[in-house]
């Protein structure tokens, strides 16, 4: 049997919050405490629904494609006549132009053929220009091979020209080199080629002054299709 004293001993001991206990529940909506689970449960629903947000968006971003910076052009060869190239390689002739028009690329091209007076048809240019309307083409550029029919070796040294674009690239072939271009979603290709004439000779072409002329007209033809 347990004494007063040892009782009394026991409550004196006690802090006034243990012997208070947890506190009463009350019936009204007030006096509730939350559950835990219901906070885990908001936290969840709320990163859903931002989740779901940012799907609907990427969602839409693909469905429009990425933005481009440039327009489509038709008439390629009348955006740009390649003035540079012409006066290093001696003239070109009336571009003929050709294009297409897709759900995920419209394309424009143009080629010319060229010669000097005494000695006609020795070289040639074309342009291209590609619209990505769907994937962005960075993954893949610079990427395509150079072929040629002749069955010449690649010459040009591939190298980064810098201050063109988000990226552009000179590479080709021995007397063909080709400037690739990426910006805006947009891809453009100027490449110029020369061989022997008529007679035998070989083409007097300084292949610096080709490159530099073809980054000329390559400036020239991204301002001229440039969104306003």
């Amino acid at each position: 049997m347990i004494s007063e004293p040892e009782l009394d001993g026991e409550w004196a001991d006690a802090s006034p919050a243990e012997l208070a206990g947890p506190p009463a529940q009350s019936g009204g909506r007030e006096g509730r405490g939350r559950a835990p689970w219901l906070w885990a449960l908001g936290g969840a629903l709320l990163a859903s629904a931002v989740w779901a947000g940012v799907l609907v968006v990427q969602e839409r971003y693909a469905a429009a494609g990425p933005p481009l910076a440039y327009r489509h052009s038709e008439q390629l060869c009348g955006e740009v006549p390649l003035k540079a190239v012409g006066a290093v390689m001696g003239g070109l002739g009336v571009g003929m132009p050709s294009h297409g028009e897709g759900a995920a690329l419209d394309w424009s091209h143009c080629y010319s053929v060229g010669g000097r007076e005494d000695r006609p048809l020795t070289h040639d240019a074309e342009v291209m220009v590609e619209l990505h309307k769907k994937a962005d083409p960075e993954a893949e550029f610079g990427a395509a091979p150079v072929f040629d029919v002749n069955l010449r070796s690649p010459s040009v040294v591939r190298e980064q020209v810098p201050g063109l674009g988000e990226r552009a690239v000179l590479s080709g072939l021995e007397s063909g080199p080709r400037l690739q271009v990426l910006d805006g979603g947009a891809v453009f290709t100027i490449r110029v080629a020369w061989w022997a004439g008529q007679d035998g000779k070989e083409a007097d072409v300084d292949e610096n002054a080709v490159k530099a002329a073809m980054i000329e007209d390559m400036r020239a033809l991204m301002a001229r299709l440039r969104r306003k």
